[in-house]
């Protein structure tokens, strides 16, 4: 489908915000990726409903996002329609030890609202650079903890544009996957379960956290966050230190010599230039060790 016709049978449509030929890099960590022909932001659930029943009713091409912190989009950008659940599609409601969100709600803010009533266990989350849509569909993790250990409930649309609710049990939470990437569900909202525990406590692990996180990571450039999936009995970011690899550039792309672990744009860097790196890295580091290593930042677009 055209732009033009895109746009036509978009016109007049309750769905929310709707941006033409928007460029991907203002909507992703990494800061980089060409125009999307439409980019649609709900801002309830009713919209989002609405939007995706309607792109699978006409056959239009559609690509979900969340705050875009684990998506590399190429030069080329997307064609068809882009939705994206975010800001506006966010609220949290707290009862007792249960926290329910919607899908645009970031890690981050939630993590904030769990200090500020005492609830403890969500601490892993408060740095991870995305919404709790995204992170249902990847299992997201960090020091010790991941969404399995936290969640109760997951409210999603299927294919069919039918509502389900899903235990965790029936999320089918793995390393990195889950039933969301199986089924290609869209997440609406997630309840947590948490405990009650001491603020002081609770606000000493976070600042724990913090402190590991912006010690060892480069948070002051644009990334997807880990470029690369630990392999089974390694670390991704030494393989590529012991291969040589650390500060590695080419032209706007660097391996950090921060955290060997993160590809960073560092100079207006271009998608074509960190799969180029991706590529090298990944040679090397099988030449000299025998390991694979698999990218875990999500690659969509054109050429």
């Amino acid at each position: 489908m055209g732009k033009k016709e895109l746009k036509d049978i978009l016109k007049d449509k309750s769905f929310g915000e709707i941006l033409y030929d928007e460029e991907m890099k203002n909507h992703t960590s990494f800061k980089i990726g060409g125009p999307v022909d439409a980019m649609i932001i709900p801002t309830n659930e009713k919209e989002a409903i609405d939007t995706i029943r309607f792109l699978r009713n006409n056959n239009i091409d559609f690509i979900l996002m969340g705050n875009g912190s684990n998506m590399l989009v190429r030069d080329g950008g997307i064609r068809g329609v882009v939705v994206k659940i975010g800001e506006g599609f966010d609220q949290i409601d707290i009862s007792g030890k249960k926290i329910y969100c919607q899908a645009g709600a970031l890690l981050s803010k939630i993590s904030s609202l769990a200090l500020e009533n005492n609830l403890k266990n969500f601490e892993f989350a408060s740095g991870i650079p995305g919404t709790i849509g995204g992170a249902m569909a990847m299992n997201a993790g960090a020091y010790g903890g991941e969404m399995k250990d936290v969640v109760s409930k997951v409210r999603a649309m299927d294919q069919k544009g039918e509502l389900h609710e899903y235990t965790n049990e029936e999320m089918n939470f793995r390393y990195r996957n889950s039933r969301v990437w199986d089924e290609d569900l869209i997440v609406l909202g997630v309840e947590l379960s948490l405990e009650k525990g001491d603020y002081k406590g609770i606000k000493d692990v976070l600042d724990d956290l913090t402190y590991k996180r912006t010690s060892k990571q480069p948070l002051e450039y644009p990334s997807g966050g880990s470029t690369f999936k630990r392999p089974e009995g390694y670390y991704a970011g030494k393989l590529i230190d012991d291969a040589g690899l650390r500060g590695l550039r080419y032209n706007g792309a660097m391996v950090s010599d921060k955290h060997c672990g993160f590809i960073i744009n560092v100079e207006d860097a271009r998608c074509s230039d960190v799969l180029h790196l991706i590529g090298v890295v990944k040679k090397i580091v099988m030449d000299k060790f025998g390991v694979e290593l698999e990218r875990e930042i999500k690659l969509i677009g054109d050429e």
